[in-house]
């Protein structure tokens, strides 16, 4: 799969279309590192993948090119590197695979949550129902801690209950992501041809479990937050 200089026509050298991430040549990042959308990835092979296609594409090699050629290597080059990114990180892949079968996640990032805020409008934000006891009572106690910081108090007991609340949390964090790798070997298990039934089945699971965890990452967010300020 090697990627040649385009010339102003948008084709290569040869006369071949040059190759976009996501684009006519590749159908997405999977196949552009020539993997199969599989979620155990060979990690070795990604890398060996995205060394091979960065010297390819690296900026330095169309210094005497054309602008667009020019600008076409450093878009390239940036697509390259998010692919890599995303495959290389275990959420991220598993994310990503998820919007390929057209699931998309709720939107629990830090930065979703401020814009929300900058609206005036409340953020909807399911609670898992095995943390609903949990929330509650961390709601308490940052409650409890911010009226003792205003006040000028200091309770040590109570900030060690936060600071044991944020390990237990980070445990689930790290239980969840096992228990994500369990759905991992569910889906390599399923082929093209498999029953659209199956598919969306252990999708569905494993987008409930990446919304969960990305709940609770946001509460060890908030307690580190409660903690520092």
């Amino acid at each position: 799969m090697s990627i040649q200089t385009s010339n102003s026509s948008g084709t290569t050298a040869n006369g071949a279309p040059f190759r976009h991430l996501n684009g006519d040549g590749v159908r997405d990042y999977f196949a552009f590192f020539r993997l199969p959308r599989k979620l155990d990835l060979d990690l070795a092979q990604l890398e060996r993948e995205f060394h091979q296609q960065s010297r390819k594409l690296h900026p330095d090699l169309f210094t005497q090119s054309s602008a667009e050629q020019q600008e076409w290597s450093m878009e390239q080059s940036s697509r390259l590197n998010d692919a890599y990114r995303t495959l290389r990180d275990p959420i991220r892949r598993t994310q990503y695979l998820l919007r390929l079968e057209g699931l998309e996640l709720e939107e629990q990032s830090e930065t979703a949550t401020e814009q929300v805020r900058a609206s005036g409008q409340a953020k909807k934000q399911i609670v898992p129902e095995d943390l609903l006891e949990e929330v509650f009572e961390l709601n308490m106690q940052w409650e409890e801690l911010r009226m003792n910081k205003k006040t000028g108090d200091s309770d040590p007991a109570l900030v060690r209950e936060l600071e044991g609340q944020k390990v237990s949390l980070e445990q689930k964090q790290e239980a969840l992501l096992e228990e994500l790798k369990s759905y991992w070997v569910e889906w390599d298990a399923l082929g093209d041809t498999s029953p659209l039934e199956a598919r969306n089945r252990v999708t569905a699971k494993m987008a409930d479990l990446l919304n969960r965890r990305s709940y609770i990452r946001n509460l060890v967010r908030d307690v580190n937050a409660a903690l520092e300020n």
